[in-house]
């Protein structure tokens, strides 16, 4: 079982657009998934009620549960969890990264989302784990999208080969409480969370796995 750990102490960045579809992303290939969700919002649980479908599991948790959850997880057949984390929640994210073998940053392409990176980059170096930053909500036209890869650079932390764009298949999957590979597949979006699913296994069953994913960005 692969643990991934989706932190950013930023709110806003689309933290639990990601958990869902990624999880959503695994079942679809096959392998059972579960949400852990650590936000007091609970976005992730409000998902899942509206979810017609079992599966993937979503749980709402607080972080003195993980260990204990992970267990269950692992005896139930699960082969991918996702800690899906709340913003200004520094302990609550600490122990998610330590308890996961790759930790995701979202962030969109805005000055004060770039600067706040760096609380999350801390996080994943006390936890001592690998961390890959990816762009979200980013936007077809203009220039923010590369300035945003070469300012992330900056932070010691590598870059996902692949950006989600600001896209509202995202909002009419999460009000179905579905994932955009479920309602439109061949979409960009579908597209978009195809790719960075396949990149983010990729790197978790690489034993060797030191996350340095070459700075690129998908066609928008």
């Amino acid at each position: 079982m692969k643990v991934l750990a989706i932190i950013s102490q930023k709110g806003g960045t689309g933290k639990t657009t990601l958990a869902l579809n990624l999880a959503v992303a695994s079942e679809l290939s096959g392998n059972p998934a579960a949400v852990f969700d650590l936000d007091p919002q609970a976005s992730s649980m409000s998902w899942k009620d509206n979810r017609p479908d079992e599966s993937p599991a979503v749980v709402s948790l607080h972080s003195a549960r993980i260990t204990h959850y992970l267990d269950t997880a692992r005896q139930s057949g699960a082969k991918l969890v996702i800690f899906d984390t709340a913003p200004h929640s520094q302990k609550d994210a600490l122990e998610a990264a330590q308890a996961s073998d790759l930790i995701l940053i979202p962030c969109k392409p805005s000055l004060i989302d770039l600067r706040a990176i760096s609380s999350s980059v801390k996080i994943a170096q006390l936890a001592g784990k690998p961390a890959v930053a990816i762009l979200t909500q980013t936007q077809t036209r203009g220039s923010l999208t590369d300035e945003a890869v070469e300012a992330i650079k900056s932070y010691e932390v590598s870059i996902a080969p692949v950006t989600i764009g600001n896209r509202m298949a995202f909002i009419h999957a999460f009000t179905a409480g579905r994932g955009v590979l479920e309602i439109e597949p061949q979409s960009k979006a579908g597209e978009e969370i195809t790719s960075l699913f396949s990149f983010i296994t990729n790197l978790m069953e690489n034993k060797d796995n030191d996350a340095k994913a070459k700075p690129s960005r998908s066609a928008a």
